[in-house]
């Protein structure tokens, strides 16, 4: 098991460079992929049984979907620090003829990415496929996938939610990512989400929750225990409340960073709130 204060110095890395490669294209969607650093280290680096060399089938190991695709920054910085292609090519970000485009695409071969995504709604769907698929072949390793709040006001996801406990498909850990926010406002104000945990219990999920998505420890513990639910016959979801723009003291509080760039002096201050701990690009 990975030590916390190790996992923790990763995620602040991570936030280092989400903000680097947006600031270098002047575009792009920090909020989110900030409020979302925590999970993904401790995803690639403490929970998932994953293979950088890379194969598009995921044969054997654990497997990754990324929904809400618009937080691309932070999944770049999080497979490049564990491996799957050069650090260096985190400074092509949105760049013309780059791997690394705005939101993950499979055309360019950036290895980690076996889906397109960034059409909201569509990704749940995508990681029921691979975890039946995996059933098919035998393979007992887990999908992964995350959404965002705002997206699951789409309603593909909710014919997924239904179908994936009708089917059983009890190799899928689903997580939310409960920021409260979305590109127009806040959810409530722009379509309330209501009683979300009573909902995705009604339709049949395993709910786990965690109280602070930017709190290390705790996302280790209960992305732990979802993998010891998984195989009882149910899909499970954990609700996550994380803060967009999270540690960033002018970025936090506020929808106005879900996809705004930092200028040369709010970056100067945002690297200065962040220590350097593995190294920049």
């Amino acid at each position: 098991m990975a030590e916390i204060a190790e996992l923790k110095k990763i995620a602040t890395q991570v936030r280092r460079d989400i903000l680097r490669q947006v600031h270098g294209c002047a575009s792009g969607h920090p909020g989110g992929s900030l409020g979302c650093a925590d999970f993904f280290t401790a995803l690639y680096f403490e929970i998932m049984d994953h293979d950088p060399s890379f194969n598009m089938k995921a044969a054997g190991e654990d497997v990754f979907f990324l929904s809400n695709g618009h937080i691309s920054p932070v999944w770049y910085s999080t497979l490049a620090r564990a491996g799957y292609f050069p650090i260096a090519e985190l400074a092509t970000f949105r760049k013309l003829n780059s791997r690394v485009q705005g939101h993950p695409a499979t055309h360019e071969g950036l290895p980690g990415i076996r889906v397109a995504s960034g059409s909201l709604g569509q990704g749940l769907s995508v990681a029921i496929g691979m975890a039946i698929a995996k059933k098919l072949d035998g393979d007992d390793k887990l999908v992964f996938a995350l959404t965002g709040d705002g997206e699951l006001q789409e309603g593909q996801i909710w014919e997924a939610v239904m179908f994936a406990p009708h089917n059983k498909i009890d190799n899928l850990i689903v997580t939310v990512d409960l920021n409260g926010r979305q590109i127009d406002g806040d959810t409530k104000d722009v379509l309330s989400l209501g009683d979300i945990e009573g909902k995705w219990r009604t339709f049949g999920w395993e709910v786990l929750n965690i109280q602070d998505g930017n709190d290390m420890e705790e996302i280790v513990k209960v992305l732990h225990q979802a993998k010891s639910m998984s195989g009882q016959g149910k899909p499970i979801v954990i609700l996550m409340r994380t803060e967009m723009g999270y540690p960033i003291d002018f970025m936090v509080g506020t929808h106005k960073w879900h996809g705004a760039a930092p200028n040369d002096a709010q970056l100067e201050n945002a690297l200065g709130q962040l220590e350097e701990t593995l190294g920049d690009y």
